[in-house]
């Protein structure tokens, strides 16, 4: 007994762990698919928005040609104008680095492009903007490149539009170069050189987790809105004593238009995108800071999926009820809270893996859970349902028996009686007596069939035989009512039925005792046996009362008795029908029925042939 529960119990963990493993599959491909992907990106610009770096005064600022400068100054056709000028201003306020993200690969004006080369190589610490447009460089020219060191200015959105980070190395025509941002705050940091490895880069002792694997990518750590200073070239030009405010600071110098060519939308955007020389400003604050956010592993991220999967199995495996569901709620918010636990510890984990196996899997076990426990409850009520029978039993159909013997032995300890009619007492409780044991042993039988406590043997039982013996019990039954028992059994080979012998007798004989008794005087029974492919038809056919339709779909129910088998007055307890259909469906077999009112009816047990089962 021990042994069957334990390998239920491994059983159900068995169930419970694949349908775990097949959620989390499901789950898995979610993430991973576009809506997945978009939902990770979403669930990131909630974070960074959330916590946003610490408040310090940031260390770039943003000079911009803006609108009031060009409505000053000119167009966007004349900005090496102002350009010139704000150089001139800039040159002399100290600034640690200067990037400039405008192009300067063509001739504009020999009166302005030579002052603007004089003030491009009086600036210390330039960067000047290199564009890679289909596979080669766009580079300034010589002349005002001369004492500039060159950086990319790609800032590649990704599927959705948003800029979130920035490759700082980029190839092409055999070239390669550093992110606008990178060489900034290289020269800022004294012009070290860049020390590269597998992991990343490092400048000064500033380890930068930009990895070879990533395509040096580095996720920029956006300051809140305005959390980058903007200067207007206009008043860097009227006003010069502002350029006290570019002090030690890098200043990245490029146009601000709205419309403008380079804007590109950020997590902080919130409609309305950003100049590409300001997000290239946030890329330096990000290396400035060292604030890095850096990507956790997709095997670690597995690895997390795999762990609230296999937490929510054992809390629906080992719980039952409410406390399963709310330990499933306690993973569920634990599979919410962990991304955003690792985010403020600068790690980004996509939350779109974990939180999809945690639903998944929660709405799967929670359903099988609720089906079974829905089915438990069901057994239990249906259990219960049977002792209310049980009781209804032995409150109304132990009672006659019952009575008798206990009215009869009374008068037998009461009463001086003759010794033939303590003689006829003595039989009437033998007779009652017997009559209740018969009750007692339907009904446990019939309890013990249903609840699969009562096991049936398996061995080769000539059905003829069967037949046979029940027929020469029910003669003394038939007799009486001059009733003809008939036996019709094919000529060949005799038919052999694999179960249990002493239960296929049982089921035969009240077929055919219940046709004796629910049949008119002079009539016939007729019981046949046949086969049908693997199978043998053992069929009773009467002459009796019969059965309508209704009564036909209620007879195998227990307790239940006909109304014309209530008005014949012979005794019953409506238990030998259900027991009957216990015992044919216990040998994997069926039983049908074909009854009409005043012409009879046919009962035919379906059983297994035991050629059919051993091969013969």
């Amino acid at each position: 007994m021990r042994g069957g529960y334990n390998e239920e119990v491994r059983q159900e963990a068995w169930k419970t762990a694949a349908l775990a493993a097949g959620c989390l599959l499901l789950a898995v491909a979610a993430a991973w698919s576009a809506l997945g992907q978009q939902a990770d990106q979403f669930a990131y610009d909630f974070l960074l928005w959330l916590r946003p770096p610490a408040a310090r005064p940031a260390s770039a600022v943003v000079v911009a040609l803006d609108e009031p400068t060009l409505r000053t100054f000119g167009s966007m056709a004349h900005l090496r104008r102002p350009l010139t000028r704000v150089l001139e201003v800039i040159a002399r306020s100290d600034a640690r680095a200067v990037a400039v993200d405008i192009q300067l690969p063509d001739l504009y004006d020999p009166v302005w492009d030579l002052p603007l080369g004089r003030a491009l190589a009086a600036t210390p610490n330039l960067v000047l903007a290199s564009n890679l447009v289909q596979g080669a460089w766009e580079d300034p020219r010589p002349e005002f490149s001369r004492h500039a060191v060159l950086g990319h200015v790609h800032a590649d959105p990704d599927r959705d539009g948003v800029s979130r980070q920035v490759l700082l190395a980029k190839a092409g025509a055999g070239r390669r170069r550093w992110a606008l941002a990178l060489e900034a705050f290289r020269l800022a940091s004294g012009g070290a050189a860049i020390v590269e490895s597998e992991d990343g880069l490092e400048i000064g002792g500033v380890a930068i987790p930009a990895t070879r694997a990533e395509q040096r990518a580095v996720r920029i750590r956006y300051l809140p809105k305005d959390g980058i200073e903007r200067i207007s070239v206009k008043d860097l030009i009227e006003r010069p004593e502002t350029a006290a405010r570019l002090r030690g600071r890098a200043v990245f110098l490029g146009v601000t238009v709205q419309g403008g060519p380079d804007r590109l939308m950020t997590p902080y955007s919130f409609g309305e995108a950003m100049p590409g020389v300001e997000i290239h400003a946030h890329l330096y604050e990000t290396l400035a800071r060292g604030e890095f956010l850096r990507s956790a592993p997709d095997s670690a991220t597995l690895a997390l999926a795999g762990a609230i999967a296999a937490a929510l199995a054992v809390c629906f495996w080992r719980l039952s009820g409410m406390r399963a569901f709310l330990a499933g709620f306690g993973v569920l918010a634990l599979a919410h809270a962990i991304p955003v636990l690792l985010f403020a510890r600068n790690v980004v984990l996509p939350a779109a893996t974990p939180v999809a196996a945690s639903w998944f899997c929660l709405l799967g076990l929670g359903a099988r859970h609720h089906l079974l426990t829905r089915r438990t409850l069901k057994d239990t009520q249906a259990q219960r349902n049977r002792y209310q029978q049980a009781i209804h039993y032995v409150t109304h159909e132990l009672r006659t028996p019952l009575t008798a013997i206990q009215g009869s032995s009374e008068l037998m300890g009461r009463y001086t009686l003759s010794e033939d009619k303590r003689k006829e007492i003595a039989g009437l409780i033998h007779r009652e007596s017997r009559r209740l044991a018969r009750m007692v042993e339907m009904f446990l039988s019939v309890e013990r069939l249903s609840a699969g406590q009562l096991q049936l043997k398996r061995e080769p039982v000539p059905a003829g035989e069967v037949i046979q013996s029940c027929l020469e019990r029910a003669r003394p039954l038939a007799e009486p009512k001059q009733i003809r028992l008939r036996f019709e059994e094919p000529s060949g080979d005799e038919l052999t039925l694999l179960g249990d012998r002493e239960f296929l007798e049982y089921a035969c004989y009240n077929l055919i005792t219940n046709a004796v008794k629910y049949s008119p005087a002079s009539t016939e029974i007729v019981v046949r046996v046949e086969r049908t492919g693997e199978t043998v038809r053992l069929t009773v056919a009467d002459q009796g009362y019969g059965m309508d339709e209704q009564e036909v779909r209620r007879v195998f129910q227990r307790f239940y008795r006909t109304r014309r088998a209530e008005q014949s007055g012979e005794a019953g307890t409506g238990l030998g029908l259900a027991l009957v259909e216990e015992i044919v469906v216990g040998h994997g077999g069926s039983i049908e029925v074909a009854s009409r009112i005043n012409e009879g009816s046919r009962f035919t047990l379906v059983l297994p042939r035991a050629a059919a089962r051993v091969g013969v």
